[in-house]
């Protein structure tokens, strides 16, 4: 199942799209936004795969506003101006629809997206795919069985990352991306374009700062809200 979210501040444009989704089983819908604002509420309280994202909404366009996530999902564009297609294509969309576009060609894009999709699942050669909690993780020349409630965070180290566990410190040939998107993020929190800590695993949070153990991991201002969201049990 393949969840997605609406940003557009027209409600035909939510009508249209939703109708066309619902042609199609494997779509859920997380939320409609209608401005870059309840997008941002939508994507840090759900899991979401893929965003119909319109361009020109007020306060701050589609663009602006994807430029301020860490990790976005996927997006295909849907606006009624052709001439952002080519800044749309530098941030590396799945599509590029033009308003009014046909069910067919709404098609089309959504297929593009499953193939990414596909791709994506191929197997890294330097990490597992994660069960039952665990996986192998290539470091120093070995594979490392990994149980993902050993972890207490993961530190970014140039196109490397460390993956501190309560006993030992791995060095991983994947970078903190990588990671991120392999780790669950039910238990998994990113604080900082440099780190990920496991929420079960945080012994307390004074000012900029959190402790797990023995460590202290800073929280980046961009990321605060996150922290905020988990202080407040959201």
């Amino acid at each position: 199942m393949t969840t997605y979210c609406i940003i557009d501040d027209e409600p035909i444009a939510h009508r249209i799209i939703e109708g066309y989704c619902a042609e199609l089983p494997h779509l859920q819908k997380t939320g409609n936004a209608f401005n870059a604002f309840e997008a941002s509420v939508i994507v840090t309280k759900h899991k979401v795969d893929l965003i119909f994202l319109d361009l020109n909404m007020p306060k701050m366009t589609g663009f602006e506003w994807l430029k301020t996530l860490s990790s976005p999902p996927k997006i295909i564009v849907t606006t009624a101006y052709k001439e952002f297609a080519l800044e749309g294509y530098e941030l590396d969309v799945i599509d590029y629809l033009l308003k009014p576009f046909s069910f067919p060609r709404f098609l089309k894009a959504v297929n593009k997206f499953s193939e990414t999709e596909k791709e994506s699942l191929i197997e890294s050669p330097n990490i597992s795919v994660l069960q039952n909690n665990r996986f192998f993780l290539k470091g120093d020349k070995k594979h490392h069985q990994v149980d993902t409630r050993d972890i207490l965070f993961v530190e970014a180290f140039g196109n490397y990352a460390k993956i501190y566990l309560e006993e030992e410190m791995i060095l991983s040939h994947e970078n903190i991306s990588t990671l991120e998107a392999q780790l669950p993020k039910e238990n998994f929190l990113r604080i900082h374009k440099s780190f990920i800590v496991a929420t079960d695993k945080i012994k307390l949070i004074q000012g900029n700062q959190i402790h797990l153990g023995e460590h202290k991991v800073p929280i980046g201002q961009t990321y605060r809200s996150r922290v905020k969201q988990l202080l407040n049990g959201e």
